[in-house]
């Protein structure tokens, strides 16, 4: 009876395993089209009970799969991810920028402007050609415009897209925890865990599509998920990751800067943050525009727009509108004008000319005699001789005593609420006009004066600007009403390392009240410091070697100096380089001079740092800012197309005039803008001797070639994802030849065992009917 009882119970174990299964085969053949599902198989294994066979038992449920080969495909849909989420951004891109010959592209419009130059130095007295050098350049000023737009709109678009990748990888990694916590729950007990499996790997692979990965599994069937940097994404208690998404983007946004903000791997913490470790996936895709491709693209446009607008108005500040001026207010901003002092550089010097309204002398001036404080008989100001240097403040007024005192009684020449040199005759029967020159007699050969600029106060020269016009900005063609509170440093290696120098700080704020000028601060920058170390000196202070303190205000004795007051500096990437770059916390200009090595007093000059960073007031936001001045815009008969000439047949020793069909103003815009001009590296490019017109086909062809590049990638990586994918497929999916053979063998099984059983049903029944 016993041996019955067995036969009984091994024939019904063989029924459960086969009902097990044929319902494997049921949900293969159910699931043969179901994206990411993988044949399941089970493994049967014989019961044994004291050393006797008794029936069978299922071992283990398992998918059929390939680790190794979709470790793989992970790795490339990371990559393929990489690349295909830059393709909507280049399309748009590619939309804004055109090509060269494009009749809208930069380089076009540049082209025409141009043109419109060339035509009015043939024809400089006619009000269509200054109408249509007027337009020409409203049309530049506003290309720049709707691209700067264009690639900060796309920054901010990234920066958004990051932010919605961000939430969906913390919902993948809570999904992905929480189904390692369901298959060690049920694993433990011999369930079933092949679904859940499949699921988790579904959510990884789409996890792989996000960010770079790396993953290994635990005996227990729990599966580490971590970035390639290294950073945990799963584990025990996944981190939440974290990115708030920029409300706003400019050309001045940068991680580096903190205004736009990092993407952190639970504790908000710098060794924490993705933003520099993520290697593929849809967010190092998005990154590499936002941070890279499109800040690139931006630094070219604007040593493009900046180049335009500083070559155009150093020309056209040579020039006078006939018959003369009667009011220019300055785009230089001073920071502190009672104490900022100009002085000639050499012989140099500059005719000041009051005009009638037929653009003929009525007076003049030197410069150096303004500068001396007495000229044509007359005294300016308190007549001290200032031709060392003489104040913003005082040059102004001297300026105002020399045109009321000749004809325009109510002239006003002051100093703005924004502290620009303005100057208004208040009398619409004179003008004026200025000329440099080489000498200082009268009708000297023209050439741009020499402007030395003590930037600080401090009694040494720190800037040499060419023309005494262009200095000021006062008949500027271009403007862009930019306060001078960013400074930026040349495109630099990341092995740049520094002379010994101290960089000292000025504001409105610190004026000299009687002791001494005040500062921000001063930062002594040791030799051998990097980019990132002078960044942090300024941001946080230091201790200087030589023993000397400085703090805000003059240096004293110490052995540390604190950090420089509403002053930030940071390193920004730049192509393959990086700038340093230096802000005023409140938005206000301020100024940025240099001495000599640690020790010395910040007056002392000779340091070569400022030279070596090429740092100066930064053209970023230049494409964005820059427009034609409305005055011009209003009435283009303001364009000057020529300059103050000098006519020795007139007077006693000849005298200054203007006239409307002079043109040599206008012949030097026209060559300018055909001639080759320098442009600094930027976003990538070289440095570059080309025209305007070039160098804008130049920013549009790199803009095309990444655009192509993109594209080959994608098209090399999809095909190379896809042809694993298949091959994977063709290893995990449901093959319904293989499942109908596996039916039909396990259903002769299933009734194999069923008929077993009734052959012993059959056996326990005579039996019973015997022994009753």
């Amino acid at each position: 009876m016993g041996d019955i009882t067995q036969a009984l119970r091994s024939a019904q174990s063989g029924l459960l395993a086969n009902q097990t299964a044929l319902n494997i085969v049921s949900q293969n053949v159910a699931n043969v089209n179901t994206p990411g599902y993988s044949r399941k198989i089970i493994q049967q294994q014989s019961v044994v009970l004291a050393g006797q066979g008794a029936g069978v038992s299922i071992a283990s449920y398992s998918r059929v799969v390939d680790g190794g080969l979709i470790k793989t495909i992970r790795t490339e849909l990371g990559e393929l991810n990489h690349v295909t989420v830059k393709e909507s951004y280049y399309q748009r891109l590619q939309e804004t920028f055109g090509t060269p010959g494009d009749n809208t592209s930069i380089s076009h419009i540049l082209e025409e402007f141009k043109e419109a130059a060339e035509l009015l130095s043939v024809s400089p007295d006619r009000i269509l050609e200054q109408s249509e050098l007027v337009r020409q350049a409203q049309a530049a000023v506003e290309k720049f415009a709707a691209m700067s737009r264009t690639i900060q709109d796309l920054r901010l678009q990234a920066d958004q897209q990051i932010a919605a990748v961000v939430s969906e990888m913390n919902q993948l990694t809570a999904d992905i925890d929480q189904l390692n916590d369901d298959i060690i729950r049920f694993g433990s007990t011999g369930n079933d865990t092949t679904d859940l499996e499949d699921q988790r790997d579904n959510k990884i692979d789409r996890l792989s599509e996000l960010v770079d990965i790396r993953f290994f599994s635990r005996n227990d069937g729990d599966v580490v998920v971590f970035t390639s940097s290294g950073l945990t994404l799963v584990d025990t208690i996944p981190p939440t990751i974290t990115h708030e998404s920029a409300a706003a983007m400019s050309s001045t946004s940068t991680v580096a800067s903190g205004q736009i903000d990092g993407i952190y791997v639970g504790e908000r913490l710098a060794i924490n943050d993705l933003t520099t470790q993520a290697r593929g996936g849809q967010l190092a895709g998005l990154i590499d525009m936002r941070d890279d491709v499109l800040p690139n693209l931006q630094a070219q446009l604007d040593e493009l727009a900046a180049q335009l607008r500083d070559q155009i108005n150093l020309v056209h500040n040579r020039g006078t509108a006939f018959p003369g001026h009667q009011e220019l207010t300055g785009q230089r901003i001073f920071t502190l004008p009672q104490e900022q002092t100009i002085s000639l550089g050499g012989t140099d010097d500059v005719a000041i000319v009051m005009m009638d309204a037929d653009g003929a002398q009525t007076i003049s001036v030197r410069l150096s005699e303004i500068l001396s404080g007495t000229g044509n008989g007359q005294t300016f100001g308190d007549g001290t001789d200032d031709s060392g240097g003489i104040t913003i403040t005082e040059l102004a007024a001297r300026l105002e005593d020399f045109f009321q005192l000749n004809g325009a009684p109510s002239a006003s020449v002051t100093l703005n609420d924004q502290n620009q040199l303005s100057i208004n005759l208040n009398n619409t029967e004179l003008g004026f006009g200025l000329r440099d020159e080489t000498g200082t007699a009268d009708g000297s050969d023209f050439e741009d004066a020499s402007i030395q600029f003590d930037k600080d106060g401090d009694g040494t020269v720190d800037e040499t600007v060419s023309g005494f016009s262009s200095f000021f900005g006062l008949n500027n063609l271009f403007v862009d009403g930019l306060a001078e509170n960013i400074y930026d440093s040349n495109v630099l290696s990341s092995s740049f390392v520094s002379t010994s120098a101290v960089l000292s700080f000025r504001d409105a704020n610190t004026p000299d009240t009687g002791s001494g000028p005040e500062y921000l601060g001063h930062v002594v920058i040791p030799a051998g410091a990097t980019l990132q170390q002078i960044a942090d000196l300024i941001n946080n202070g230091g201790t200087d070697t030589s023993g000397m303190f400085y703090p805000v205000g003059a240096p004293v004795a110490g052995t540390s100096f604190s950090p420089v007051e509403n002053i930030t500096a940071s390193v920004v990437p730049d192509g393959s380089g990086f700038r340093l770059r230096i802000a005023h916390d409140d938005g206000r200009s301020f100024t940025v001079t240099h001495s000599a090595s640690p020790g010395a007093a910040p007056a002392t000059a000779g340091t070569t740092l400022m030279s070596e960073l090429g740092l100066k007031e930064a053209d970023v936001r230049a494409s964005t800012a820059i427009s034609v001045r409305s005055d011009i815009v209003a009435a283009p008969s303001l364009v000057s197309s020529g300059r103050l000439e000098f006519d020795t047949s007139k007077g006693q020793a000849g005298e200054y005039l203007t006239s409307p069909g002079s043109n040599g103003v206008a012949q030097e815009l026209s060559a300018m803008l055909s001639n080759s001009n320098s442009f600094a590296v930027s976003g990538g490019l070289p440095s570059l001797n080309v025209s305007f017109s070039e160098y804008a086909s130049s920013m549009i062809a790199r803009s095309s070639s990444l655009a192509d590049t993109n594209d080959r990638q994608i098209d090399s990586q999809r095909t190379l994802t896809e042809s694993l994918q298949f091959k994977s497929d063709s290893i995990r999916g449901v093959n319904l030849d293989e499942e109908l053979a596996d039916l039909i063998v396990f259903e002769q099984a299933f009734s194999a065992a069923a008929r077993v059983i009734s052959v012993i049903q059959e056996m326990i029944d005579r039996l019973e009917q015997a022994v009753a």
